[in-house]
């Protein structure tokens, strides 16, 4: 099975399934840098290309950096990072961003970044759009090749686009139980060209047959910090019963298309407007999943199957009315 790639921008073009790097921030257990390492490695040799990280998430860019290193040239051209800026809020001086970018580009051993990702926690503190125009001025110079957003809302974003600001992509939260961005986020980024690269699309490994018929979990059962957030999700949006229905449901589609269940999970939010990738975290040495992730892209979900799933769907509480818009969450 072929990964599907797609352009994210006229000279950047991603794998549809990107490798995310929060699980090396030290929240998901222990980390080796060397088995680390050689996993990325796989990873590439394996045609998953694209790797999605954060200043933020602990080694994570010099991870980045040290495999850059150990790929040959033609092999650094087939490679993607895309980082975060994640500063805390307050004044947003050139020297200040100039600093943690220069930062980002000595840990992953490149003098451009492919995307820089900004992230700002306080929308009161509007020093984010002076950050803004420091990594505009940054993308003109030739440090930063594509200027993307990270948990920003629809309302922000306008605001953005109105001062002329150039953006490729937002990372939000986007799965089959959390469909807010289908209410404001995903028309807008489609009128302006903005594509979306959506996390907690699996809910951190709970769309999977591991969590089929099982007990509702334990607090001291979810031992990741990814397990710890989508079990709050799933209470949110309706609870493990109907969490259970769902799986059900995605059990039988999954058995149909001859796959599993994290495959049509993957499968229906790759199949939304906007969406240019999703992001599957990856615990280096730890786990891998690049066999069933590859079979993401034989599954062809049609509309009986997305009936079954909206059977389920409707019954849920409405995150948008309860949460937000995307982001919301953080603030």
């Amino acid at each position: 099975m072929t990964i599907a790639k797609i352009p994210l921008a006229e000279d950047l073009t991603i794998c549809r399934i990107l490798n995310g790097m929060w699980q090396v921030s030290g929240s998901h257990g222990q980390i080796n840098r060397e088995s680390a390492i050689s996993e990325m490695l796989e990873y590439h040799k394996a045609g998953f290309t694209t790797w999605d990280l954060a200043d933020i998430y602990g080694p994570a860019e010099s991870f980045v950096g040290e495999f850059r290193k150990r790929l040959s040239t033609k092999e650094l051209k087939n490679s993607q990072s895309l980082t975060k800026f994640v500063p805390n809020p307050g004044p947003m001086t050139k020297s200040i961003v100039e600093y943690y970018v220069d930062q980002s580009l000595k840990k992953m051993n490149t003098d451009s970044l492919d995307l820089i990702q900004f992230h700002w926690w306080d929308y009161n503190n509007l020093n984010y759009l002076d950050a803004l125009n420091h990594l505009s001025k940054m993308h003109d110079e030739g440090k930063i090749k594509h200027l993307g957003l990270t948990n920003f809302d629809t309302q922000r974003i306008k605001i953005m686009i109105d001062k002329g600001i150039k953006l490729v992509s937002n990372q939000i939260q986007y799965s089959i139980l959390d469909q807010r961005a289908e209410k404001s986020m995903v028309p807008f980024c489609q009128k302006h060209g903005i594509s979306l690269l959506t996390y907690g699309t699996l809910l951190g490994g709970f769309f999977s047959e591991k969590y089929l018929d099982s007990p509702e979990p334990r607090r001291s059962d979810l031992i990741t910090a990814s397990l710890q957030k989508y079990y709050d999700m799933i209470n949110a949006w309706g609870g493990w019963a109907l969490f259970q229905e769902l799986l059900s449901v995605l059990s039988k589609i999954s058995k149909k298309h001859d796959s599993s269940i994290s495959n049509v999970a993957a499968k229906f939010i790759l199949d939304k407007p906007a969406v240019a990738g999703i992001i599957i975290g990856t615990r280096l040495g730890i786990s891998e999943h690049r066999e069933d992730n590859l079979r993401v892209f034989g599954v062809n979900l049609d509309s009986e199957d997305l009936i079954l799933i909206n059977s389920v769907t409707k019954k849920s509480n409405n995150l948008f009315d309860r949460i937000g818009d995307c982001g919301d969450e953080y603030r």
